[in-house]
C-alpha cells in the first residue's frame, strides 16, 4: 500500500523544478509533433492551399462574375 508519507519521499529523489520543467517541454514535443503530422496530411491540413470546395464538390468564388 502506498502511504502519502511515501509519496512525498520521491521529491527526496527527484528536484521537482527539473521534473515540471522536463514535463513541460516533453509536453511541448508531443503538441508540435501532433500538429506536424497533422500538417502533414491532406484532411487536416488547414494552412494548405487546397481549393475550397462545398459539399457538393463545387468550387467557390469568392466574388461573382462581373457584368459587361
Amino acid at each position: 500500500m502506498i502511504t502519502t508519507q511515501g509519496m512525498s519521499r520521491i521529491w527526496m529523489v527527484f528536484d521537482p523544478r527539473r521534473v515540471l520543467v522536463a514535463q513541460g517541454v516533453f509536453l511541448f514535443s508531443v503538441a508540435v509533433l501532433i500538429h506536424f503530422v497533422l500538417l502533414s496530411s491532406e484532411k487536416y491540413n488547414w494552412l494548405g492551399d487546397f481549393e475550397h470546395t462545398d459539399k457538393h464538390g463545387m468550387v467557390m468564388e469568392a466574388l461573382p462574375p462581373q457584368r459587361s
